[in-house]
């Protein structure tokens, strides 16, 4: 199967919050991985699933990829490692092997490699004002289609994504953190940004 394309097209210029952000993520990958970064984890698949129309294949493509076909062999294996996630409607109990854990964020860190360049585009400050809000809008509209499709909507967490004033802040968050896991030591910053703050 060949690699999936991407439309994208390279951009100069960075939003200097990326920076910002950066330094604030620890590069230790150790501590414990929890509720509520098995929520981000997901959600951050979310994001690619709306940035990405052929995201279903680029996922097993580059799951095979990297080494984890085994893993994740079909959509069917990587949903039930994502159902872990208690927002969704339908959530699977028990807890995920730090193996799955990493191999999940091995996934997104090689997706988000791949989608740079929207991501880039999304995040820089050198992009029109208008043609960056409606690349906004247009992700958002599909971030949150996504979520009312796959998210149990009586959760507060889903309904401050849907309806929250600063839910474009948290999107633009989650983007800003898909960037920064694709380049060099990006699974060690994305790991170090899940960590349950308890441990």
């Amino acid at each position: 199967m060949n690699e999936p394309s991407s439309d994208f097209h390279n951009e100069t210029g960075f939003d200097s919050s990326l920076q910002e952000q950066s330094t604030k993520l620890s590069l230790s990958p150790k501590g414990h991985i929890g509720r509520k970064g098995l929520e981000r984890l997901d959600l951050l698949l979310v994001v690619i699933e709306a940035l990405d129309l052929n995201s279903s294949d680029a996922m097993l493509w580059t799951a095979k990829q990297i080494g984890f076909e085994e893993t994740f062999p079909n959509s069917v294996s990587l949903w039930k490692v994502r159902s872990h996630n208690p927002l969704r409607k339908a959530h699977r109990r028990g807890n995920l092997s730090s193996m799955d854990i990493d191999a999940l964020i091995h996934l997104v860190c090689s997706l988000s490699k791949r989608l740079y360049p929207l991501l880039h585009q999304l995040l820089s400050s050198k992009e029109p004002s208008e043609l960056s809000r409606e690349r906004w809008l247009k992700f958002d509209e599909r971030f949150k289609d996504l979520i009312k499709e796959r998210m149990n909507t009586r959760r507060v967490a889903i309904q401050n994504i849907l309806t929250s004033n600063e839910s474009m802040t948290f999107n633009r968050n989650l983007v800003l953190t898909l960037a920064l896991s694709s380049g060099l030591g990006g699974f060690d910053r994305l790991r170090a940004s899940l960590l349950d703050p308890s441990n």
